[in-house]
């Protein structure tokens, strides 16, 4: 399934849409009836998009303003916000008289005294009960406190949906590959971007911005974070891009995260200004040394205990507990969201196991600090599991510490 473009052909075989939308609602019903729910209610943005493949603006993503619910045996019913109502009725004909408008407290802003939210629970009780399922369990993946309750008070049960909806999007599809490759593809050219423009004198926030705007422009439709961090900063590691001057002899990470059609990416890479010492190598190189023997686990059958076993202790990393150090030799599931199944971890993987299997796709990520601990490099690769092993999607090269001049 090597991508070939990002547009639809009549030539080659892409992406094929129609399929991608078939294949998710059929492993959503799947678990549905594996988790032995008689329903699932979402409001999550990318489960809601997985299920009915539909997608608002991200100003609409954490607003808890639209939901949707599949009921056993049945087709999804979408709520959604104001006149997308109609688009969708108009646009999408596989949700085509099953989108109504949402009446959802919007994360509590709409007053509880309003009593919005009766008329909604009031809708799902009616669907459950045309479906025959009001007297099972009803999954819901995240929701405000109070529509909960008010569900609780229908006389609803109330359940775990999320899990259900991990363990949907555990397993990609073809074309779920394919757009997460493109992706990446995307995220490659950015990094060749940064190594053109890298130099004494640019601050952390204008790498950031030539990152989002090369991805913008090159199709991408959410740049959820850019990460750039520099000199001193890369020790500990913040987290946050800051606005700070990169200087000759300063090492540089960064971590690139956005979508192609949903589906994202996590990749950092790390670069230096100048000419790095040995030290700097050195970090660079145990860094990379530490995620290779990890990703070199990866195999259908394997756990990802064989993967955080192989890789370094909080001590190594001058941390006192695996807690202090979480998300530092870590790998996560990538999909429509940036964390998914598996989830990989000293912390918690040792002892609590997660098989692996063929179709998975994630991301491995490590870091190590220079002896002195002034600096700290920082690498990520993109794996998908095929049948012996896995394949790397993330290519811009990380064999070496990349040096650009100052």
């Amino acid at each position: 399934m090597t991508t070939w473009g990002m547009i639809g052909v009549d030539y080659e075989q892409r992406v094929d849409y129609d399929r991608l939308r078939r294949d998710r609602l059929a492993r959503s019903r799947d678990q549905l009836a594996r988790h032995e729910l008689g329903a699932l209610l979402v409001f999550d943005y990318n489960n809601i998009r997985y299920i009915t493949a539909t997608h608002l603006s991200e100003a609409i993503r954490d607003k808890m303003a639209r939901a949707a619910l599949l009921p056993a045996g049945g087709d999804p019913v979408l709520w959604d916000f104001g006149s997308a109502v109609k688009v969708w009725n108009m646009r999408a004909p596989w949700m085509q008289g099953r989108v109504r408008p949402g009446r959802i407290s919007m994360r509590g802003a709409v007053p509880p005294d309003v009593r919005l939210v009766d008329g909604f629970v009031e809708e799902v009780k009616a669907l459950l009960n045309e479906h025959g399922v009001a007297n099972e369990p009803l999954g819901i993946d995240v929701a405000d406190t109070s529509l909960v309750l008010a569900l609780q008070a229908a006389g609803i049960k109330v359940a775990d949906g999320n899990q259900a909806m991990q363990d949907a999007r555990r397993i990609k599809t073809p074309d779920e590959v394919q757009l997460l490759e493109t992706a990446a593809a995307l995220a490659d050219a950015a990094y060749g971007e940064v190594v053109r423009n890298l130099r004494a004198g640019i601050r952390e926030n204008e790498v950031a911005g030539l990152v989002n705007k090369l991805l913008y422009d090159m199709g991408s439709d959410d740049v959820e974070c850019v990460q750039v961090i520099s000199g001193p900063r890369t020790n500990p590691h913040p987290h946050l891009v800051g606005d700070r001057v990169i200087r000759p002899g300063d090492l540089v990470y960064m971590d690139i995260m956005h979508a192609f059609n949903g589906y994202r990416t996590c990749y950092y890479r790390t670069f230096f200004v100048g000419k790095p010492s040995q030290q700097l190598r050195d970090a660079h190189r145990q860094c990379r040394d530490w995620l290779y023997a990890g990703i070199d686990a990866v195999r259908p059958g394997a756990t990802t205990a064989d993967i955080a076993g192989r890789w370094p202790a909080a001590a190594e990393l001058g941390f006192e507990s695996e807690v202090a150090a979480f998300g530092l030799q870590f790998a996560h599931g990538i999909g429509l969201s940036i964390w998914e199944k598996p989830v990989v971890s000293r912390l918690f993987s040792l002892e609590k196991p997660f098989q692996i299997e063929e179709g998975m796709v994630f991301a491995l990520e490590n870091y190590c600090p220079t002896k002195d601990g002034a600096a700290g490099a920082r690498i990520e690769e993109e794996v998908v599991v095929t049948q012996d092993g896995c394949r790397v999607i993330t290519r811009y090269p990380c064999d070496e510490l990349v040096a650009v001049d100052p």
